[in-house]
C-alpha cells in the first residue's frame, strides 16, 4: 500500500465525505424524529404503528455507519451499501408512482426545500458508485498486503 498514491488519497478522501454525510444526515434527523416520521409516512410503505421505530432506528443506523466509515470499524462500509440501497428503492419507488414528496434525506431544510426525488436518486446513486469504489480498493488493498507477506515469507525461506 502505497500512502502516497493520489488513488489512495482519493481513497481516503471519499471513505471519509461518505462517513460524514451519513453521519450528519443520521444527526440531524435524529434530532426531529418527528419531522422524519412524516417524510417517511407519505411514501405509505411502512405501517402507521412502526413509524416511531423508523423514524429513530433508521437515523441511529446511518450515523453509526457513518462514524464507522471515519473510524474504520469493520461492516460500516457493508451497512452504508445496503442503506444505500434501501434509499434508491424507495426513491426509485417514488419517482415511479410520481409522489409529490420530498426525499427527507438530510435536514427540515431540505424537507421544506425544493429538492426533487430524482435529485436525490442521482445523488444517491453517486454516493453508490463512490461505496463501490471504497470497496473495490480495499479488496487491492487487502490482495496487496497478502502478496507482500506471502512475497516475504518466501524471501526469508529462501
Amino acid at each position: 500500500m502505497n500512502k502516497k498514491s493520489p488513488l489512495f488519497l482519493i481513497y481516503i478522501i471519499t471513505k471519509l465525505s461518505i462517513g460524514f454525510i451519513f453521519a450528519y444526515a443520521g444527526f440531524v434527523k435524529l434530532i426531529e424524529p418527528k419531522a422524519f416520521a412524516k417524510v417517511i409516512s407519505q411514501y405509505d410503505i411502512v405501517p402507521d404503528i412502526l413509524l416511531p421505530y423508523f423514524a429513530i432506528g433508521l437515523p441511529a443506523i446511518e450515523l453509526i455507519a457513518g462514524l464507522g466509515l471515519i473510524f474504520n470499524l469493520r461492516g460500516s462500509l457493508f451497512v452504508v451499501f445496503f442503506l444505500l440501497m434501501l434509499f434508491l428503492s424507495v426513491l426509485g419507488y417514488g419517482i415511479f408512482n410520481n409522489m409529490n414528496v420530498d426525499c427527507g434525506c438530510f435536514s427540515q431544510e431540505e424537507i421544506n426545500g425544493m429538492n426533487s426525488l430524482k435529485v436525490a436518486f442521482y445523488r444517491d446513486i453517486i454516493m453508490m458508485a463512490a461505496v463501490i469504489f471504497i470497496f473495490s480498493y480495499k479488496k487491492y488493498l487487502t490482495k496487496n498486503r497478502s502478496l507482500r507477506l506471502k512475497t516475504n515469507i518466501k524471501e526469508e525461506r529462501g
